[in-house]
C-alpha cells in the first residue's frame, strides 16, 4: 500500500540517520514514527519482569507495585520517557539517571538481572515494532536504540553491556531461556498491573484484556509463568486484524507534529494535570549518600 509523502520522508530521514545523532533518532523513532507501537512496547517489557522469579520476589518484597500499582506503572514509564525526551546529560535526564540510581541502590541481584531489566526496553519495542507495527524500524534507529541503552546502563554501573543489538538479543533470549519461571509473587504482580491496563481501555474491551496481552506475548511458557490463559487462534487472528486495520489506515496519515510525551505535561492515571520531577518516583526514597549501584526497576 501506498506510504503518505510525510511518513516516506521520515522513513527516508531515518534510514540515512547520522550515527552520531543517535539520541535524535532514537527520540525520533520513540517520539513520532511509531510512537505507539514503543508504548506498547515497554509496557509488555515491564510485564515481561515479573516471569523471572527473582527480579519478581525483589518487586513484590518492595511493595510499590502491591500497594501503588498506577503510581508505579506510569512513573516508571515517565521515566523512561523523560530521559529520552530530554537526553540523558540533559538537567531533567540526570536528575532521572540520578533516582534510578537511588532507588536502585539496595537491591538484590546479579549483573545479569540489572543487564537483563535494562535490554527489556531495548529488545521488547524492537521486537514488537518488527513484527506489528506499520513498518519496521530502520537499521540506524535499531542502532541509536543499542546506544541510548549502551550509554544509560553505563550511567547506571551495569557491567558487560552487549556491543551490538544482535548480540544483545543473544544475551536477552538465553537469559529467558534459563530463568522465567512461574512464581507466585510474578503472578500476583501481573495480576495486579492488568488492572492498570483494563482501566485504559474502552469499558468493552476490559474484560478480554488478560486475552490481548496473552495474544501480544504470543509465548506460552511467558504467559504460563504469568498467570495468563495461553492464546488461542481466533484471539491471535483477532489481534493481527485490529494490527493490520490500523497500519493501513496509519500509512495514509501524515506524520504527527505532536510528540507522543512532553516532559511535566498531563498523563493519565496519578499525573492528570502533569507533574513536577519531585513527584516521580517511590514515596519513601532516601536522598544519596554514596556511590550508587544498580538493580531492576
Amino acid at each position: 500500500m501506498e506510504m503518505h509523502r510525510g511518513l516516506a520522508e521520515s522513513v527516508h530521514r531515518q534510514t540515512a540517520a547520522d550515527p552520531g545523532d543517535w539520541e535524535a533518532t532514537y527520540r525520533q523513532m520513540v517520539l513520532y514514527d511509531l510512537a505507539a507501537d514503543v508504548e506498547l512496547g515497554f509496557f509488555l517489557a515491564y510485564y515481561r519482569n515479573f516471569a523471572i522469579p527473582g527480579i519478581a520476589a525483589t518487586l513484590h518484597r518492595n511493595g510499590e507495585i502491591i500497594q501503588r500499582p498506577v503510581k508505579r506503572t506510569f512513573d516508571t514509564a515517565i521515566v523512561t520517557y523523560e530521559l529520552i525526551a530530554c537526553g540523558l546529560n540533559s538537567e531533567r535526564g540526570r536528575h532521572m539517571i540520578r533516582l534510578l540510581n537511588r532507588v536502585h541502590r539496595h537491591v538484590p541481584g546479579s549483573n545479569d538481572d540489572f543487564l537483563y531489566v535494562l535490554l527489556t526496553l531495548l529488545d521488547v519495542p524492537i521486537r514488537w515494532a518488527r513484527g506489528h507495527a506499520w513498518r519496521a524500524p530502520t537499521l540506524a534507529e535499531e542502532a541509536a536504540a543499542t546506544r541510548f541503552y549502551q550509554e544509560l546502563g553505563a550511567r547506571m554501573n551495569i557491567a558487560a553491556i552487549p556491543a551490538t543489538l544482535t548480540e544483545a538479543e543473544r544475551f536477552f533470549d538465553h537469559y529467558e531461556r534459563v530463568d522465567i519461571a512461574h512464581s507466585p509473587a510474578g503472578v500476583q504482580l501481573m495480576a495486579g498491573t492488568v488492572q492498570v491496563l483494563k482501566s485504559r481501555l474502552p469499558a468493552l474491551a476490559r474484560p478480554v484484556a488478560r486475552t490481548m496481552l496473552s495474544a501480544m506475548f504470543d509465548d506460552d511458557r511467558l504467559t504460563d509463568a504469568l498467570g495468563l490463559h495461553r492464546a488461542n487462534r481466533a484471539s491471535k487472528a483477532a489481534l493481527r486484524m485490529v494490527l493490520e486495520t490500523r497500519n493501513a489506515i496509519h500509512r495514509r496519515r501524515p506524520l504527527v507534529t505532536r510528540a507522543h510525551f512532553v516532559p511535566g505535561e498531563e498523563v493519565s492515571g496519578p499525573h492528570p494535570t502533569g507533574y513536577r520531577l519531585a513527584d516521580i518516583g517511590p514515596e519513601n526514597i532516601m536522598k544519596p549518600t554514596s556511590r550508587p549501584n544498580h538493580g531492576p526497576s
